[in-house]
């Protein structure tokens, strides 16, 4: 008999995780739940539990539940406690690189922003990738296709392979720095406050500091000391060391700020969804009935009349950072908690952002540089 049907399961799935009641429901009854304010309670009869980043779980959560699978829509995993699921034999799966492109083209549009408003060439610029992993990998591909000059800084890869630089090196040589590391706290390599005083004061004149990786890989305490001191560095976070409180005064020293968004594509959000849902058939021992291109969206971005627009001014027509700024900056002078929810909301009512790719341009005089940063090009 197929276990789907005989019991059906019970799931919950955050809220925020885009057609998880249409890829799910084949398994049984999904109920959405705000995913910052989850409680032990609500899982006491669930038998699946997915996630996002901003729900925390561990023993206090799971306790006394019979949920027998976890997964997180997400690449990085440090907000769960995976020694506890294995313990209590709680299968778990999580999304590497659902979301990879959504960074990669966040961080790509705000250096095409820094260039056009301070008036330099991407290409001539020296990059620095710390972490390269799924989102730092995919980052490195683009920009060699770009041709850029990109150094990189992974020391548990450095360990058995080459053509990584040590971080005092990076920081050095870097003109813009990219930061795409998990967030760990043990290990032979922890890199909470990896960035901490000592070695943001090694950044070269004019640096760019983005990161979209992780907050507390840089202490932004020291990192606005830092900018108070020096006003040729350049600033532009998504992440913050303790969400959902944004550092007001360190977002004033920001060139670009945002809610923690940079891989919230709906491209990005759907993979993710959609690679749990092959994670719990795997779980379950049944085949998967249908594939990822069943949930994306089929319609496909056109801009045929676009060909003469730069390469700055298609990414606008797909993302613009600037837009992010603006709703967020307006929402840090609100007191702490309705700041917390002001956060959240905006995750929450994430406006819909497709991948470069979903753009296609007829008739471009930079095909090469369009090509690299990944519009498809019309026969």
């Amino acid at each position: 008999m197929d276990k789907l049907l005989n019991p059906k399961l019970k799931i919950m799935a955050d809220e925020n995780m885009p057609m998880a009641e249409a890829i799910f429901s084949r398994f049984g009854d999904v109920e959405l739940y705000a995913g910052r304010g989850l409680t032990a309670e609500q899982l006491s009869d669930v038998d699946v539990l997915l996630v996002r980043s901003i729900t925390q779980v561990n023993q206090a959560l799971l306790e006394g539940s019979r949920v027998q699978f976890v997964g997180t829509a997400t690449i990085g995993t440090d907000h769960v406690d995976k020694q506890f699921l294995q313990d209590q034999n709680i299968t778990f799966a999580n999304a590497p690189g659902c979301n990879a492109d959504a960074v990669v083209e966040y961080v790509l549009s705000v250096i095409y922003q820094f260039a056009d408003k301070y008036q330099f060439e991407p290409k001539d610029r020296t990059y620095g990738i710390i972490g390269v992993g799924n989102v730092g990998g995919r980052l490195q591909k683009r920009f060699e296709k770009l041709g850029f000059n990109v150094l990189l800084n992974d020391p548990p890869r450095a360990e058995s392979e080459e053509g990584f630089s040590d971080l005092d090196t990076l920081l050095e040589q870097a003109d813009i720095l990219c930061l795409h590391t998990p967030l760990t706290v043990d290990g032979n390599h922890p890199t909470k406050h990896l960035l901490s005083t000592n070695p943001l004061q090694k950044l070269r004149k004019n640096s760019i500091v983005i990161n979209a990786g992780r907050g507390p890989v840089i202490d932004n305490a020291a990192l606005l000391q830092i900018g108070q001191q020096r006003s040729d560095l350049l600033f532009a976070l998504d992440v913050w060391e303790h969400e959902p409180i944004v550092h007001a005064e360190l977002a004033d020293r920001c060139e670009f700020v945002s809610p923690h968004i940079a891989g919230y594509s709906l491209d990005g959000k759907i993979r993710g969804t959609y690679m749990l849902y092959q994670a719990l058939c795997e779980h379950l021992q049944v085949e998967c009935e249908e594939s990822l291109t069943d949930f994306l969206p089929k319609a496909e971005l056109s801009y045929k009349e676009q060909g003469s627009l730069t390469a700055l001014e298609l990414m606008t027509l797909i993302y613009d950072p600037q837009v992010d700024d603006k709703l967020l900056r307006a929402t840090l002078d609100l007191p702490g908690k309705e700041q917390e929810l002001a956060f959240d909301q905006l995750r929450k009512q994430y406006r819909v952002r497709r991948e470069f790719a979903s753009l296609t341009v007829a008739d471009a005089k930079n095909p090469k540089e369009l090509l690299a940063l990944g519009f498809q090009l019309a026969d």
